[in-house]
């Protein structure tokens, strides 16, 4: 029983960090995203 405890403790612990880190992730992507559309925008009105 105490094992089990453990165990889901444990995973319990890594799903959390993990949903850190893709939301982290995301709004990276969502950054570079939004830099590249300023850059196509500036390039747009230079022509």
């Amino acid at each position: 029983m105490k094992s089990k405890l453990i165990i889901l403790s444990i995973a319990t612990l890594l799903g959390c960090v993990s949903c850190n880190t893709i939301g982290g992730v995301g709004k990276d992507v969502e950054a570079v995203g939004s830099d590249i559309n300023s850059a196509a925008r500036s390039t747009s009105r230079a022509m």
